[in-house]
Formats: structure tokens, sequence, C-alpha cells
């Protein structure tokens, strides 16, 4: 055999030992007695797939307030409609529309020409009767003298006597008229009654009004306090008078779409009567406002809280899942494996669930990715959250 003819048969046993080491190869025993195939899909899921990310977090046991939720509607603590009290020119207007008011500000003036001249007239038709009053009154005192002594009748004093109580009566009318006419005066100068925000002012300098006109000036609300009124279903009522009774309810508010601290109040009313119309009790709260955060005719979420629930089992409500047989949840056991657990939401209080009944305190449960699970899947964390450490 020639040099060239052994290479050829060097290189054809070769590749047959090779072809023969590939064949084998996926038949080879791994030590749990696998094949080699099957324990490169170790990691995988439920039918080969593998194993699905989720996000969990723990069940946690904690002390939760017990809320009745409703919409509600702010209003005003006090509203006043600003009107003239006498007839007369507006000359001022010393408010800009939206801006806050103290009370005793100036708002409107109106021309008081008038009224002075009217205060100064009735000034000396004061004086003029207390004049004649006191003219009256002295010469009663000496005709009483003359009378005991018998110089005049008592028809004549009778008469001096009536002369003397007509002109104390005048004086005083006149003194009256004059306090009158001061307080026209005084009405002239328009002030703000209460603290508050002034709404659009309806007449401007130069109009005339009239004294009690239907039309106000303006509109003055106060803020600060402030109500807010909401109802809430009569199977509530019980519950909240019940509770009621043992203290003040802590009332929240968030205005929709708030990212604001949430003002807190307390109720104060609850009105005596059902509406029959719709079967609901209406209930109103106060809050200070300080920070003029709620404003009259908005619209807020309102939460009453009843009392405080120890020891409640709490789970994000992104967690519950709902199906033909109710609420279910995925828990996850310690070798990673998710199932389906029934369970039982007594209530939901913001982004949280109340668990009644189904699971317990530290249990690992699916937060996010239960789309992609069926029962007994095995599952890997993606993105865990720091109470599930």
């Amino acid at each position: 055999m020639t040099a060239s003819s052994r290479r050829r048969v060097f290189a054809l046993a070769v590749v047959v030992a090779v072809a023969a080491a590939v064949g084998l190869g996926s038949y080879l025993i791994v030590a749990d007695g696998r094949t080699a195939k099957s324990a490169k899909e170790g990691g995988k899921g439920k039918g080969g797939g593998p194993a699905v990310p989720v996000t969990v977090t723990r069940v946690l046991q904690e002390t939760v307030p017990v809320r009745i939720a409703a919409i509600g509607n702010v209003e005003a603590f006090s509203t006043v409609q600003a009107k003239a009290r006498v007839d007369g020119q507006i000359t001022v207007v010393n408010v800009r529309e939206g801006a806050a008011v103290k009370k005793g500000d100036v708002l409107f003036r109106i021309d008081a020409r008038p009224y002075e001249a009217a205060l100064r007239q009735a000034e000396a038709n004061a004086l003029r009767d207390a004049a004649a009053r006191d003219h009256s009154q002295s010469q009663e005192k000496r005709y009483l003298e003359l009378l005991e002594k018998n110089f005049i009748s008592k028809d004549a004093y009778a008469q001096i006597r009536t002369n003397a109580a007509t002109a104390d009566a005048t004086a005083k009318a006149s003194q009256a008229a004059l306090e009158n006419a001061r307080l026209n005066l005084e009405y002239c100068t328009i002030r703000s009654p209460l603290d508050g925000y002034v709404g659009r002012v309806l007449l401007q300098a130069g109009n005339m009004v009239r004294a009690n006109d239907v039309n106000p000036l303006l509109v003055i609300n106060q803020v600060r306090p402030i109500y807010v009124n909401f109802a809430v279903p009569e199977q509530n009522l019980p519950e909240v008078r019940q509770y009621m009774a043992k203290g003040p309810l802590a009332v929240e508010v968030t205005p929709p779409e708030s990212q604001q601290s949430r003002p807190s109040g307390r109720l104060i009313f609850i009105d005596n009567a059902v509406d029959p119309s719709t079967g609901t009790i209406r209930l109103r709260a106060q809050f200070d406002n300080a920070d003029a955060a709620l404003w009259p005719g908005q619209f807020v979420n309102v939460s009453l809280r009843l009392f405080e629930q120890a020891d409640a089992l709490v789970i994000p409500s992104t967690a519950v899942q709902t199906g033909p047989d109710g609420q279910y949840v995925y828990v996850v056991s310690p070798e990673m494996v998710a199932d389906v657990r029934r369970i039982a939401v007594q209530r939901t209080d913001g982004e949280r669930a109340i668990v009644a009944k189904g699971l317990a305190k530290d249990e690992l449960i699916v937060v996010r990715g239960q789309l992609r699970l069926g029962p007994k899947m095995r599952v890997q964390l993606a993105k865990p959250s720091a109470d599930a450490s």
C-alpha cells in the first residue's frame, strides 16, 4: 500500500469515528437519569416552556381603617350677597374680582353728598327740638310752683305739662332721625361682612344702585373653614350613627386626579331623613381648609373612616384576578411554582385589597405577570418588590 493510500484510509477512519460520537451524544445519560438533551431543558416550565418571569410580594398583616367611599360636593361655609342699603351712584369700586377680602374691607362707595346734607339737616332739627324741650320743661317747673300757690288753675298747668311732654317726644323723634341719617351716611360705604373670596363684580363705578335691589353687587364665599356634602347608602346609616356616637368621625377628601395631600376634616351632620328617591342619607363634613385646597362647587372623592381593623391581611389590588369561579390569586411556593388560590376579598381600600379568607401572612403572591401563568407553572422572579426579599 502506497503512502497516499494509507493517508486516505486514515482520514476515512477519523470521519467514521466523529460521526459515531455525534450520533451517540444525543443519548448520553446524566446523573439524575435524564438524557443530555433533557438536562439542557431543565430550567423550563410546564409543557416544556421557559419559567415565567413574575413580580411577587408578601401578604401583609396590619391595622387598616374601615372606610366608606363616596362622591362629595364642596360648599362654602358662608355665602353673602353684597347689596346696597341706600339709593345712589357708585363712585368707587375698591375690590378686584376673585380677590381675597377680610372682614371690614371696603368694597364699594356710594355718592355720600346727599346723605351728608341730610345728616346736617337732622342735626339742626335735633338741636332745635332739644332747645324747645328744655324750654318746655323749665316752663313746666315754673307753672308747677304757681299751681302749688294756687296762682293758676289745674287746667292751665295741665296744658303746660302737655306741651312739655310733646316737646320731649319731638326731641326724641328728631334724635332718632339724626341716628337714621348717620346710618344712611354709613351705608354709603359697603364693607365685607366676613373673610372670603369675591366673585364677579356685577356693577362698576358710575352705575346707579337701589336699596335692597334684586341683583347683588357681588357674592362673597367664605372658604376657611369649608363644608363637604356627600351621601351614603341608607344601609350604612346604622354603623355611621353607631360610631359617630362614640366620637368624631374623620373624613378625608381627594380632588379628582389630584396629587396633593388629602385634607382631613370631621363629620358634623347627619340629615334627619333618608332621600326616598335615591335611598341615600345626606352627610356633611367640615374642614379647616387653611391652604384653600378645597373650593366651593368642586367635586371630590370622600372617604369616611369608621374604625380601625386590626390584623387585617392586605395585598395589592393588582394581584386579585377574577375567573368563572370567583376571585383568585397566584401563590408562589418555595420551589418557585405558582398555583391558583381561591380567595374572598372583604373590601378594597385604594390600591389595596383586604382579604377575608384564602391567604396567610407572609405568603408570596404574584402581582404582575399573571396573564402568562397557569396552574403548577414554574416562575422566576423578574423584579421582586422590596418586601418580597
